[in-house]
């Protein structure tokens, strides 16, 4: 048994350090989550909210986005059309809890490892609100193909990004890159 151990040593840190990272980071955010009331927006859905109507402005867009007056979401009107809702999931706060949780335990030198998460959450949420912008421009030109861009294609891109990511980081910096 001893010789197991020591011979899956690598793995079973991995697997140690990215499931003891993610359930901490999961359950951190469980408890920022139930620090609203069943009626309220997180303020991270609804940053990237406004994140998103700011850049659809700047592009010359009329769009508003505004939290529902009685439910936990923001409307999306796009030239005075409903468009869509954004909800808690929008805010890409799972996908950035799976990045750290695998970069942790991939970690290599200790600044490098931080500066690498800093960066990549602040690169993962910029490219969510270039998502969320994206998919609601496209929803108003092309509502036929509403379930495809939001339940495959952009799931895709911000997933593959993360994906990329992850592979440079284990190439370039990871401890397990030698």
């Amino acid at each position: 048994m001893k010789k197991y151990l020591v011979q899956f040593k690598p793995f079973l840190i991995f697997v140690g350090v990215f499931f003891l990272t993610y359930i901490v980071f999961t359950l951190l955010y469980k408890f920022y989550l139930n620090s609203y009331q069943p009626d309220e927006l997180d303020a991270i859905t609804m940053v990237s909210g406004k994140n998103s109507e700011q850049l659809l402005k700047l592009l010359n867009y009329d769009v508003i986005i505004q939290k529902s007056s009685q439910n936990p979401w923001q409307e999306i009107i796009l030239n005075g059309r409903f468009i869509a809702r954004i909800v808690e999931g929008c805010n890409a706060v799972s996908v950035m809890i799976l990045f750290v949780s695998f970069v942790a335990a991939f970690s290599g030198n200790l600044k490098k490892t931080l500066l690498f998460i800093v960066l990549g959450l602040i690169s993962i949420y910029v490219l969510n609100v270039i998502r969320i912008s994206l998919l609601i421009v496209l929803v108003y030109h092309f509502p036929q193909y509403t379930h495809f861009l939001h339940g495959t294609f952009f799931p895709l891109m911000i997933y593959g990004y993360v994906f990329i990511l992850w592979i440079f980081w284990i190439n370039r910096f990871s401890k397990y890159a030698k």
